[in-house]
Protein backbone atom coordinates (compact mmCIF):
# COMPACT_ATOMS: atom_id res chain seq x y z
CA UNK A 1 0.00 0.00 0.00
CA UNK A 2 0.85 3.33 -0.07
CA UNK A 3 2.95 5.42 2.29
CA UNK A 4 0.61 6.61 4.89
CA UNK A 5 0.40 8.70 8.36
CA UNK A 6 -0.58 6.24 10.75
CA UNK A 7 -1.69 6.43 14.47
CA UNK A 8 -1.88 3.44 16.73
CA UNK A 9 -3.30 3.62 20.26
CA UNK A 10 -2.00 0.03 21.94
CA UNK A 11 -1.41 -0.08 25.61
CA UNK A 12 0.72 -3.86 25.51
CA UNK A 13 4.40 -2.48 24.41
CA UNK A 14 4.72 -6.14 23.10
CA UNK A 15 2.16 -5.33 20.42
CA UNK A 16 2.44 -2.09 19.91
CA UNK A 17 6.55 -2.70 19.49
CA UNK A 18 5.59 -5.19 17.14
CA UNK A 19 3.05 -3.50 14.68
CA UNK A 20 5.39 -0.41 14.85
CA UNK A 21 8.15 -1.77 13.76
CA UNK A 22 5.96 -3.64 10.71
CA UNK A 23 4.36 -0.12 9.83
CA UNK A 24 7.76 1.71 9.96
CA UNK A 25 9.55 -0.95 8.12
CA UNK A 26 6.78 -0.57 5.40
CA UNK A 27 7.44 2.70 5.19
CA UNK A 28 4.86 4.50 7.13
CA UNK A 29 5.06 7.82 9.33
CA UNK A 30 3.46 6.55 12.28
CA UNK A 31 2.53 7.81 15.99
CA UNK A 32 1.71 5.92 18.87
CA UNK A 33 -0.09 6.06 22.13
CA UNK A 34 0.05 3.98 25.05
CA UNK A 35 -3.62 4.78 26.71
CA UNK A 36 -6.69 6.53 25.48
CA UNK A 37 -6.54 10.16 26.01
CA UNK A 38 -3.52 11.01 24.65
CA UNK A 39 -4.52 8.76 21.72
CA UNK A 40 -7.67 10.91 21.50
CA UNK A 41 -5.65 14.31 21.85
CA UNK A 42 -3.38 12.66 18.73
CA UNK A 43 -6.33 12.00 17.32
CA UNK A 44 -8.34 15.00 17.39
CA UNK A 45 -4.96 16.79 16.29
CA UNK A 46 -2.94 15.30 14.18
CA UNK A 47 -3.72 14.35 10.53
CA UNK A 48 -4.12 10.55 9.82
CA UNK A 49 -4.70 8.53 6.98
CA UNK A 50 -5.66 5.77 9.18
CA UNK A 51 -6.11 4.80 13.04
CA UNK A 52 -5.08 1.32 14.44
CA UNK A 53 -7.23 1.27 18.01
CA UNK A 54 -7.15 -1.01 20.60
CA UNK A 55 -10.75 -1.86 22.66
CA UNK A 56 -9.35 -1.94 26.26
CA UNK A 57 -7.04 1.22 27.13
CA UNK A 58 -6.23 2.59 29.93
CA UNK A 59 -7.86 6.39 30.83
CA UNK A 60 -10.29 6.06 28.20
CA UNK A 61 -11.35 3.11 26.17
CA UNK A 62 -10.98 2.28 22.48
CA UNK A 63 -15.02 2.36 21.97
CA UNK A 64 -15.34 5.97 23.82
CA UNK A 65 -12.20 7.26 22.25
CA UNK A 66 -13.98 6.32 18.68
CA UNK A 67 -17.26 7.96 19.96
CA UNK A 68 -15.77 10.93 20.73
CA UNK A 69 -13.56 11.06 17.37
CA UNK A 70 -16.79 10.46 15.27
CA UNK A 71 -18.98 13.23 17.43
CA UNK A 72 -16.52 15.77 16.43
CA UNK A 73 -16.74 14.79 12.90
CA UNK A 74 -12.97 13.21 12.81
CA UNK A 75 -13.85 10.91 10.17
CA UNK A 76 -10.47 9.53 9.93
CA UNK A 77 -10.69 5.59 8.67
CA UNK A 78 -10.34 3.28 12.12
CA UNK A 79 -9.47 -0.37 12.50
CA UNK A 80 -9.95 -1.72 16.05
CA UNK A 81 -7.60 -4.38 16.75
CA UNK A 82 -8.37 -6.47 20.09
CA UNK A 83 -8.84 -9.46 21.90
CA UNK A 84 -12.30 -8.90 21.95
CA UNK A 85 -13.92 -10.75 19.10
CA UNK A 86 -17.65 -11.37 20.09
CA UNK A 87 -19.96 -11.08 17.68
CA UNK A 88 -21.60 -8.36 20.02
CA UNK A 89 -18.35 -6.67 20.39
CA UNK A 90 -17.51 -6.57 16.37
CA UNK A 91 -21.15 -5.12 15.71
CA UNK A 92 -21.08 -2.67 18.23
CA UNK A 93 -17.37 -1.70 16.96
CA UNK A 94 -18.88 -1.11 13.41
CA UNK A 95 -22.02 0.40 14.50
CA UNK A 96 -19.73 3.25 16.58
CA UNK A 97 -18.36 4.39 13.79
CA UNK A 98 -15.67 1.83 13.30
CA UNK A 99 -14.37 0.81 9.79
CA UNK A 100 -13.11 -2.53 10.00
CA UNK A 101 -12.04 -5.26 13.05
CA UNK A 102 -9.57 -6.95 13.24
CA UNK A 103 -9.22 -9.68 16.35
CA UNK A 104 -6.27 -10.57 18.30
CA UNK A 105 -3.73 -13.14 17.35
CA UNK A 106 -3.66 -11.32 14.09
CA UNK A 107 -1.24 -11.63 10.99
CA UNK A 108 0.85 -8.47 10.49
CA UNK A 109 0.06 -9.18 6.35
CA UNK A 110 -3.48 -8.93 6.79
CA UNK A 111 -3.39 -6.08 9.34
CA UNK A 112 -1.69 -4.28 6.75
CA UNK A 113 -4.09 -5.47 3.63
CA UNK A 114 -7.18 -3.93 5.65
CA UNK A 115 -5.86 -0.33 6.70
CA UNK A 116 -5.07 -0.27 2.49
CA UNK A 117 -8.90 -1.00 1.77
CA UNK A 118 -10.01 1.29 4.75
CA UNK A 119 -7.64 4.22 3.73
CA UNK A 120 -9.04 4.25 0.03
CA UNK A 121 -11.62 7.08 -0.69
CA UNK A 122 -13.73 6.64 -3.65
CA UNK A 123 -13.54 8.82 -6.03
CA UNK A 124 -17.35 10.26 -7.51
CA UNK A 125 -16.96 10.11 -11.69
CA UNK A 126 -17.86 13.80 -11.72
CA UNK A 127 -16.92 17.09 -10.09
CA UNK A 128 -20.57 17.42 -8.74
CA UNK A 129 -20.90 18.57 -4.81
CA UNK A 130 -24.57 18.81 -4.66
CA UNK A 131 -26.73 15.71 -5.07
CA UNK A 132 -30.19 15.67 -4.91
CA UNK A 133 -32.78 12.68 -4.62
CA UNK A 134 -36.81 14.12 -4.81
CA UNK A 135 -36.82 17.05 -2.05
CA UNK A 136 -33.41 15.37 -0.23
CA UNK A 137 -30.62 17.71 -1.14
CA UNK A 138 -26.66 16.39 -0.01
CA UNK A 139 -23.73 19.23 0.11
CA UNK A 140 -20.81 16.83 -0.21
CA UNK A 141 -18.23 19.82 0.50
CA UNK A 142 -20.06 21.01 3.61
CA UNK A 143 -21.02 17.30 4.33
CA UNK A 144 -24.52 18.58 5.33
CA UNK A 145 -27.92 16.68 4.62
CA UNK A 146 -31.27 18.46 4.47
CA UNK A 147 -34.66 17.49 2.75
CA UNK A 148 -37.72 20.10 2.78
CA UNK A 149 -35.31 22.43 4.03
CA UNK A 150 -34.83 21.29 7.02
CA UNK A 151 -31.35 19.81 8.18
CA UNK A 152 -30.88 15.91 8.83
CA UNK A 153 -28.08 14.93 11.35
CA UNK A 154 -26.10 11.81 10.25
CA UNK A 155 -22.51 10.53 11.20
CA UNK A 156 -19.69 10.00 9.11
CA UNK A 157 -20.76 6.46 8.28
CA UNK A 158 -24.60 6.73 7.63
CA UNK A 159 -23.87 10.33 5.08
CA UNK A 160 -21.34 7.54 3.48
CA UNK A 161 -23.90 5.30 2.85
CA UNK A 162 -26.45 7.77 1.66
CA UNK A 163 -24.13 9.46 -0.68
CA UNK A 164 -23.37 5.93 -2.36
CA UNK A 165 -27.39 5.85 -2.52
CA UNK A 166 -27.76 9.23 -4.20
CA UNK A 167 -24.96 8.47 -6.66
CA UNK A 168 -26.58 5.70 -8.05
CA UNK A 169 -29.79 6.63 -7.64
CA UNK A 170 -33.15 4.76 -8.32
CA UNK A 171 -30.16 1.54 -9.04
CA UNK A 172 -30.88 -1.63 -6.95
CA UNK A 173 -27.91 -2.20 -4.28
CA UNK A 174 -26.83 -5.13 -2.52
CA UNK A 175 -25.89 -5.76 0.86
CA UNK A 176 -22.48 -7.39 -1.16
CA UNK A 177 -22.30 -4.14 -2.74
CA UNK A 178 -23.09 -1.41 0.31
CA UNK A 179 -20.37 -3.85 2.22
CA UNK A 180 -17.78 -3.11 -0.45
CA UNK A 181 -17.83 0.25 -1.36
CA UNK A 182 -19.07 1.57 2.26
CA UNK A 183 -17.60 -0.66 4.63
CA UNK A 184 -14.46 -1.94 2.91
CA UNK A 185 -15.36 -5.33 3.28
CA UNK A 186 -14.42 -7.81 0.62
CA UNK A 187 -16.60 -10.56 3.06
CA UNK A 188 -19.58 -10.92 5.03
CA UNK A 189 -18.76 -9.85 8.47
CA UNK A 190 -21.61 -11.72 9.96
CA UNK A 191 -23.38 -8.91 11.93
CA UNK A 192 -25.96 -6.75 11.04
CA UNK A 193 -24.44 -3.75 10.27
CA UNK A 194 -25.83 -3.09 6.77
CA UNK A 195 -29.38 -3.52 8.06
CA UNK A 196 -28.64 -1.38 11.61
CA UNK A 197 -27.57 1.44 9.61
CA UNK A 198 -30.39 1.22 6.45
CA UNK A 199 -32.63 1.48 9.57
CA UNK A 200 -31.23 4.48 11.28
CA UNK A 201 -31.01 6.18 7.76
CA UNK A 202 -34.63 5.79 7.59
CA UNK A 203 -35.56 6.82 10.89
CA UNK A 204 -33.45 10.18 9.68
CA UNK A 205 -34.44 10.88 6.14
CA UNK A 206 -37.72 9.22 5.30
CA UNK A 207 -39.80 8.96 9.33
CA UNK A 208 -40.46 12.52 9.34
CA UNK A 209 -41.50 13.08 5.97
CA UNK A 210 -44.63 11.84 3.86
CA UNK A 211 -42.97 9.80 1.35
CA UNK A 212 -40.28 7.43 1.55
CA UNK A 213 -37.10 7.89 -0.83
CA UNK A 214 -35.29 4.87 0.48
CA UNK A 215 -36.45 1.44 -0.45
CA UNK A 216 -35.99 -2.49 0.32
CA UNK A 217 -36.26 -4.69 -2.67
CA UNK A 218 -37.35 -8.07 -0.71
CA UNK A 219 -34.16 -10.68 -1.22
CA UNK A 220 -32.12 -8.19 -3.87
CA UNK A 221 -31.40 -5.24 -1.54
CA UNK A 222 -32.07 -1.53 -1.30
CA UNK A 223 -32.44 1.15 -3.55
CA UNK A 224 -32.91 5.57 -2.94
CA UNK A 225 -35.41 7.08 -5.27
CA UNK A 226 -37.26 9.98 -5.88
CA UNK A 227 -41.61 9.83 -5.34
CA UNK A 228 -43.20 9.28 -8.86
Amino acid sequence: MADMKILLVEDDKVTRDYVLAGLTGAGHSTDSASDGLEGLGLALHGSYDAIVLDRMLPGLDGLALLKALRASAIATPVLFLTAIGGVDDRVEGLEAGADDYLVKPFAFSELSARLAAIARRPTLATAATQLAVGDLEIDLVRRTVSRQGQSIELLPKEFSLLEYFACSEGRVLSKTMLLERVWDFHFDPQTSVVETHISRLRAKIDKPFDQPLLHTIKNVGYTLRAPT
